[in-house]
């Protein structure tokens, strides 16, 4: 190693070492803990890219890299996750948000013709919140009610709210799946609920396995919790309104089935694909005379 290091040569060095590794876009890793290691962002690590480092930084920023290696995910490790445009705050009790997800958020704002309708909001298993607050920011009119099971993950999309100035439109009530929403309706129910088959999980990276498994297995099939959603979810939709819902690459024939199948009645499901092409998003309309 370089007796004199500066951001340059530190992001230089770590490029390699996670290209040898394996580790997902080595230079944007590398650039991103040592931005955080710094207290800057990633343009301000060209500002001073010849500056010399001292001690307490490069000891910062090694054990950041240390972990990276071990497999913990960058945005555990610096403690956020841009979403939607939206800077989220994450941490181990929520599933990182990912932008197959946007797939989701693009659907239902195209599915709205009028954004300053004053619509209602679900999001069943909200975790971080990224779905829901992406979705109040481009509704300036609506409320919303998001739930989850667990309470560390409400703890955190309450303060994901609060920063991004939503707090008085979004209520949070913790319990399973459906059961917090009492008999309301909505115009608009969102859920991105866990749906790795359980098999599947140790087969995943080692980034995954480092998320809350909680949030990932969906049971045998990975679709016991979207059944379950999909089989009460019509008693808490205005009729003519809409239920969306990420799921596997591998499911979105499977997802439609369940709801052209399930009380309401729905009209036909379409499904949407990511950016990678991968079905990733179905939705359907409760029949208006639901």
């Amino acid at each position: 190693m370089q007796d004199t290091w500066t951001p340059l040569r530190v992001l230089d060095w770590t490029t390699r070492r996670f290209e040898t590794a394996g580790v997902d876009s080595p230079r944007l890793a590398a650039q991103v803990l040592l931005a955080h290691a710094l207290g800057c962002d990633r343009i301000g690590l060209y500002v001073q890219f010849d500056k010399p480092l001292g001690p307490e930084e490069l000891a910062r920023y090694r054990e950041l890299v240390r972990r990276r290696l071990a497999g913990e995910p960058v945005a555990y490790l610096v403690g956020s996750q841009e979403f939607w445009s939206i800077e989220l705050t994450v941490d181990p009790r929520v599933l990182i948000p990912r932008r197959d997800s946007e797939t989701l958020v693009e659907l239902v704002l195209a599915e709205i013709p009028d954004r300053s309708a004053a619509l209602r909001l679900a999001d069943v298993g909200t975790g971080s919140g990224a779905l829901v607050l992406a979705l109040l920011r481009e509704l300036p009119a609506a409320r919303a009610v998001a739930t989850d099971l667990h309470a560390g993950a409400l703890a955190l999309a309450a303060a994901n709210a609060a920063r991004l100035a939503v707090e008085e439109r979004l209520e949070l009530r913790e319990g399973d799946l459906l059961s917090p929403l009492g008999d309301e309706s909505f115009d608009v129910l969102v859920a991105n609920l866990p749906y790795v088959p359980s098999g599947d999980i140790d087969r995943l990276s080692p980034e995954v396995r480092h998320e809350p498994r909680a949030a990932l297995d969906g049971g045998v099939d990975g679709l016991d919790l979207i059944r379950r959603l999909v089989a009460g979810c019509a008693r808490h939709i205005a009729p003519g309104g809409l239920v969306a819902l990420e799921h596997g690459f591998d499911q979105g024939a499977p997802v439609r089935e369940l709801l052209e199948r399930a009380p309401g009645p729905f009209e036909p499901a379409q499904t949407r694909a990511d950016l990678a092409g991968h079905p990733r998003v179905t939705a359907a309309r409760l029949h208006v005379n639901a």
